[in-house]
């Protein structure tokens, strides 16, 4: 970790285009302002956090109704929350694998 020694009203840069700012210091708080590109998010540690746990649970969750869906023959239904999560279950080919076995293995029963 980088540690820097900064007063108030001075900077960092990081990047090309980050800018930290030391706004204001009272007591053991500092108000930093930071200045960044709209696409960069920027959040408070526990929020990031907060967030990161929300992401996890949506995507367990929808893991869990694109297997139920493979599982009982809801191919389309499966592709849409495939499509949904851009990918993030696997490849496209890698799931076309799947369903060709699984519709194989219902047209066998």
């Amino acid at each position: 970790m980088l540690v820097l020694s900064r007063h108030r009203d001075e900077s960092i840069i990081i990047g090309n285009n980050i800018v930290v700012t030391i706004v204001d210091i009272r007591g053991d708080k500092v108000r930093l302002g930071i200045d960044c590109p709209l696409e960069i998010p920027v959040h408070r540690r526990e929020v990031y956090e907060a967030i990161q746990r929300e992401n996890l649970r949506a995507s367990e969750n929808e893991y869990s109704s694109f297997k139920k869906n493979l599982i009982e023959g809801n191919f389309e239904s499966a592709y849409d929350v495939f499509y949904r999560n851009q990918g993030e279950f696997g490849s496209r080919e890698e799931i076309d694998r799947m369903v060709y076995g699984l519709k194989k293995a219902n047209s066998n029963s």
